[in-house]
């Protein structure tokens, strides 16, 4: 059975840092894009960041630019978003989502990615 687990998620105050883990089981990444999503409460779900197969495409969304930072580790079958600088509107469930992708192509929207994760809390506040 194919399956994306999230982890990492959690509470941080304004400035700090998290990483979020996307663990596979089932199938192997190498072939896979990956991308991370988020929804607020109330909001719909967005765009953060998205990473080619092979990792040497990536794409952000501006409100994380410069903050965030995807990438993958294949032999761990793993996706990471690094998350410094911390806002309270960053406060979000965070979901991956994979893409089987041969290419140097990284997918920005949801309706492009096959697999999903059931997604991990992180909450900014002091």
């Amino acid at each position: 059975q194919l399956q994306l687990v999230e982890s990492g998620g959690g509470l941080v105050q304004p400035g700090g840092s998290l990483r979020l883990s996307c663990a596979a089981s089932g199938f192997t990444l190498d072939y896979y894009a990956i991308g991370w999503f988020r929804q607020a409460p109330g909001k719909e779900r967005e765009g953060v960041s998205c990473i080619s197969s092979g990792g040497s495409r990536t794409n952000y969304a501006d409100s994380v630019k410069g903050r965030f930072t995807i990438s993958r580790d294949n032999a761990k079958n793993t996706v990471y978003l690094q998350m410094n600088s911390l806002k309270p509107e960053d406060t979000a469930v965070y979901y991956c989502a994979a893409k089987r992708s041969s290419g140097y192509v990284c997918y920005d929207h949801q309706y492009e990615y096959d697999y999903w994760g059931q997604g991990t809390q992180v909450t900014v506040s002091s």
